[in-house]
């Protein structure tokens, strides 16, 4: 299951998504956790000291190994070069598993325990001084979505993606690679801004949306994201001391985190499995193909030289016991 959590910045986003996976992890799921976000902060939020958060290797930067991995045999493919970040698979690709272990894992994903569990975790990278004026964030965060268009992932199985912030993935198709998008709000204009520009882009694309209230601090708050978000509010999430101490480099078991917030991370963990139930991978292999198509059109061809239109394998269909090439 792909899981994606969304909001402006300091909505709580990545506090929430941390403490998903640390709530999957606890269930005994396997999880990879991927930093999506310009400013890296999902490694600190999983326990990560700055040391170990500094030392994640960025995935924008190995995007030639994950490129020339996934494209594999496909005929459709000449060179890796050729890729760009909505390239979807096709006969011979290779394709990514969750508890698999690969090359791009090896070079991208690093171990972190969680307490008598552990995740993969992954971050698409932050700006370097290099990158200041000449270079695309979307460049970066390209990597997490070829990685997506190569995923079979399935129901207990998961893949929780901390976004950037605001409404930057719909610069591709990315916003349509998951089974259900937690979009975090404050109870405030700003807050639910977001969540209209969400509702919106997402709707034309049968893309599942729920809101997640967070800072929530009594009555009034909850009235507010009610009117704003209607049936789409899901749960609300309040202060959390646990949450408050484990940033402050003083953290408990997980088993300490407040009942009301962790049967607020219930509801989320049953709605995401849910959502397996209405998975249509058709759809999803062709709004992969439409977006590809789109890049292709507006940018792609004129960067990369080719027509990419031609690298659309149209009998492929990416599905939960599709198989690939293995590596040599």
């Amino acid at each position: 299951m792909k899981i994606a959590f969304v909001g402006k910045g300091g909505s709580g986003k990545t506090t929430l998504s941390s403490l998903f996976i640390r709530h999957l992890a606890a269930t005994g799921l396997p999880v990879i956790a991927v930093d999506a976000d310009i400013n890296q902060h999902l490694g600190a939020a999983l326990g990560l000291d700055e040391a170990e958060d500094a030392a994640l290797p960025a995935m924008g930067a190995h995007l030639p190994l994950i490129k020339d991995y996934l494209r594999g045999s496909n005929p459709r493919i000449p060179s890796a070069a050729s890729m760009i970040k909505t390239t979807p698979p096709g006969e011979g690709s290779r394709l990514l598993r969750i508890s698999e272990n690969n090359p791009v894992y090896d070079a991208c994903a690093r171990t972190v325990r969680l307490g008598d569990s552990a995740v993969r975790l992954m971050a698409t990278g932050p700006f370097t001084e290099s990158d200041l004026g000449v270079a695309c964030y979307h460049s970066k965060v390209g990597a997490v979505e070829l990685c997506l268009n190569h995923l079979v992932d399935g129901r207990e199985e998961y893949v929780v993606v901390d976004m950037t912030a605001g409404s930057d993935s719909f610069a591709s198709g990315m916003f349509t690679r998951f089974d259900m998008t937690f979009l975090v709000a404050e109870p405030t204009r700003k807050g639910v801004a977001v969540y209209r520009q969400y509702k919106e882009y997402a709707r034309d694309f049968g893309v599942p949306l729920k809101v997640v209230g967070n800072k929530v601090q009594g009555p009034e708050d909850l009235a507010f994201l009610r009117d704003e978000a209607g049936d789409d509010l899901l749960v609300t999430v309040g202060h959390s001391d646990w949450v408050r101490a484990m940033e402050k480099g003083r953290p408990s078991p997980f088993a300490c985190l407040e009942e009301d917030n962790r049967q607020a991370l219930e509801t989320l963990h049953h709605t995401a499995d849910a959502a397996y139930g209405r998975r249509d991978w058709e759809r999803y292999t062709r709004q992969m193909v439409h977006f590809h198509l789109k890049n292709a059109e507006s940018w792609g061809n004129a960067k990369t030289g080719v027509d990419l239109a031609a690298q659309v394998d149209p009998s492929f269909v990416l599905f939960e016991g599709a198989s690939a090439p293995q590596p040599a």
